[in-house]
């Protein structure tokens, strides 16, 4: 049904003017979108003044929730001080050499520097430069091929949608580009064989890694790429000893490994980092989101000394290492990081964490007596549950009925904001500053937008 917008209200302003991401523009048209206009806590309000949960952070980002004052007064400190300058031809500021540092005795492993980007999206696309650029200059010209995952989420920018392996973010947009290469998705309840355990899937999957290398050619592989729980495609918790057996093949064929921790960082999985949760060692890393808790744009990559010293000696052949973005490493994005890290540490967020993410995983888990419901997974305080026609048989809803987007809609009635993913995954990553009050109440909203949604459908 088409709802009538009124005549120069932003509703009609947005539609005029805006183009949105992820959007389906024909909808959009119809529609318009939703406006939200304040925030606080683990919750924001629309221009009709109601209120909601905000049951993904926004987007996997918003890790201190909205209107954290502390972040806002960095911000306007930073921005009185000296409100942008650059990181190119060996300039810096102090926020940035600081960010830097924390960043570096913080990661999960030694790492050795840092570069600074404005999203994970470009920070993944800087990471495939780095892997080219290092092989080059390390005398590997042919190691160029990066592996990634069907289901992953790496960004959208050219290089990164292609990592990406989603269809969506590659039909109609000529991707993915030559050298990028895609291998199984750890995604247990779906393409297990049946019987097949945790441990024997991730057998098989890291032995069809291991056979694509080969016939590849292990000299033409230079890197693999994995988040540690994939997220938008699907919030998929690696099965049992699967990265183990992952790092193993790409030690044995000097394959370098890219860990993409911008959903996972910051204490999302119940660790600092989603690598020390699941025994990741990565040679490179991109964070961003939660890094800010979003309130201003940042990312960065981590790399290991030996990269490094890859790059030097190729600088000093070709000069100036051809790299940079006029706002990566902005000062004032950097304060405001540096001030969400103190604040991580001096609340203690980390345990805040394991205290409540328990509930949150028990509330999950539940998810799946619900008759729409046939499997949750989850870890920390990220979960996601897949919706299914049938249980026994594990067949999903025609994709055309978009029952996941009915569901989100049915939660919006009840004052709750979650994200269906495909195949009808909804996924939950609210703010890590949830309590286990506000957990339940999130889970409450959201059982009584599935029996809604069973009761259109008949189920």
């Amino acid at each position: 049904m088409t709802m009538t917008i009124p005549v120069n209200s932003d509703s009609a302003r947005d539609i005029a003017y805006h183009l949105h991401p992820y959007t389906d523009l024909a909808a959009h048209e119809e529609r318009g979108p939703y406006i939200v206009c304040a925030g606080d806590g683990i919750t924001v309000v629309d221009d009709a003044g109601n209120r909601y949960i905000e049951g993904l952070a926004g987007l996997w980002c918003t890790a201190l929730g909205f209107g954290e004052e502390r972040l806002v007064e960095a911000a306007a400190a930073q921005m009185r001080k000296l409100p942008y300058y650059h990181s190119f031809a060996h300039r810096a500021s102090p926020p940035v050499i600081a960010l830097a540092e924390r960043l570096i005795e913080l990661a999960p492993v030694p790492m050795s520097k840092v570069f600074f980007t404005n999203s994970g999206s470009e920070a993944l696309d800087t990471l495939i430069k780095i892997t080219w650029y290092y092989n080059n200059a390390i005398g590997r010209p042919k190691k160029k091929k990066i592996i990634s995952r069907q289901r992953a989420y790496h960004g959208v920018t050219v290089a990164s949608a292609s990592l990406t392996g989603l269809g969506l973010v590659h039909k109609g947009f000529d991707l993915p580009i030559a050298n990028i290469l895609h291998t199984d998705c750890p995604h247990h309840y779906r393409y297990a064989d049946e019987g097949e355990s945790e441990e024997d899937f991730a057998s098989r999957l890291a032995n069809n890694l291991d056979q694509l290398i080969i016939a590849e050619g292990p000299e033409t592989v230079a890197a693999f790429v994995a988040e540690p729980v994939m997220g938008a495609g699907g919030v998929i918790v690696p099965p049992a000893t699967y990265f183990e057996k992952i790092q193993a093949v790409l030690r044995r064929h000097d394959v370098l490994f890219i860990v993409d921790e911008v959903i996972c960082g910051f204490g999302r999985t119940g660790s600092r980092f989603g690598s020390q949760t699941f025994g990741l060692k990565p040679d490179m890393m991109s964070i961003a989101k939660a890094l800010s808790s979003a309130y201003l744009p940042i990312g960065a990559v981590m790399i290991s000394e030996t990269v490094y010293r890859g790059l030097l000696s190729a600088s000093k052949e070709l000069g100036p290492f051809g790299m940079g973005y006029t706002y990566g490493g902005h000062p004032v994005s950097a304060a405001v990081a540096l001030e969400a890290l103190k604040i991580y540490d001096e609340r203690d967020i980390l345990n805040h964490i394991r205290r409540v993410s328990p509930r949150m995983q028990e509330r999950i888990a539940a998810l799946t007596d619900h008759p729409l419901v046939g499997n949750t997974r989850g870890v920390g305080l990220i979960g996601g549950a897949e919706l299914v026609r049938e249980k026994a048989t594990k067949e999903s809803f025609d994709a055309s009925k978009k029952v996941g987007q009915l569901v989100a809609t049915r939660a919006l009635d009840h004052g709750l904001i979650v994200r269906p993913l495909a195949d009808d995954i909804i996924a939950f990553c609210p703010p890590l500053i949830i309590k286990e009050s506000e957990i339940d109440e999130l889970f409450d909203r959201f059982e009584r937008a599935l029996n809604d949604t069973a009761a259109e459908l008949n189920v």
